[in-house]
This record gives structure tokens, sequence and C-alpha cells, in this order.
């Protein structure tokens, strides 16, 4: 299993994802498809969230690669993961809605870390998202066309929609 680690995404970029940029068809294909081929278990714990008290296995999250010269963010893949682990890598909306300390004690047990690593952890993110969020960014999604055959018009209309 993989280490659990919090991506904080831009300000600039807030609401700006696959299932928001795509028609809703298209969305329920890539997540399902992560869903299966994940069998329905988290990519990072092995957990679900039927065992945490959820009413759904796993959540699809994307995988995005920053270029800090062109600001560009790209996509490079999705992965299953259980709400927990989620909402770990989504720490500022974890926040937002008050689950940080579920969040915190998530990441100690996955990562076999002690509460200040995470904190420490934390404050590198929190950093590299201050940094991150004085920038407009362009999105790419090309790995979609790759991956998932999603036409290329689609995709360079869902990109528009960020420039």
């Amino acid at each position: 299993m993989g280490r659990l680690t919090v991506e904080l995404i831009p300000r600039t970029l807030f609401f700006s994802n696959v299932r928001t940029l795509l028609p809703k068809k298209y969305w329920n294909t890539i997540r399902k498809d992560s869903y299966n081929k994940a069998e329905n278990k988290c990519e990072i714990c092995g957990d679900t969230g039927k065992n945490q008290g959820y009413g759904h296995n796993v959540e699809c999250h994307e995988i995005w690669d920053y270029n800090e010269e062109k600001k560009v963010q790209k996509l490079l893949g999705l992965v299953s993961l259980c709400p927990k682990c989620h909402q770990v890598k989504h720490f500022g909306r974890t926040s937002a809605i008050g689950k940080q300390a579920e969040a915190f004690k998530h990441m100690e047990k996955v990562n076999n870390w002690n509460h200040k690593q995470c904190l420490d952890h934390l404050k590198v993110a929190m950093s590299e998202w201050m940094e991150r969020s004085k920038y407009q960014w362009f999105i790419d999604l090309s790995y979609l066309n790759e991956k998932y055959e999603i036409p290329k018009k689609l995709i360079n209309e869902a990109e528009k929609k960020r420039k």
C-alpha cells in the first residue's frame, strides 16, 4: 500500500476537476473503471468506506502533476480511495467541514506517524499550496483521451473552461 499524503489544490483551481469539467456520463464511466480496477478497495490503505460507516466503498481521486514553470496542472491518472484517505488528500475541504481531527488520526494510522510528523507534512503541503495559489493554472486532461479515448474535442472544451 502507498503512503498517504495531503494534496492541496491551488485556490485558482478550486472546483476544476474531471467530475465538474466533463459530462456526467464520461465521469461515471471513468470513476467506475477506477473502482473496478481497485476491486472496490482503497488503493492506499486497503479499507472500504462501508467498513468505515459510509454508504459506499471508494471514491475516485485524480492524480495531478504541476509544471511550476509553465503553470500547467496535468492529469496523470486516477486512484480509488476510501472516504477517510480521500479526506486526507483534500485536507482543506476536510478542515472546512470540521473533520480535520479524524483525518489526522487516519493519516497517523496509515503512515505509522505521530501527530508531529503529520503536522510537519501538513506545513510543507500548506506552503506549497500558498505558492501555487498565487498563479492561474492551465489544465491538461490529455490523459483522458489516451486512457479512455474521450474525444479530443470534448477534452479541449473542458480545458478551455479553465483558461
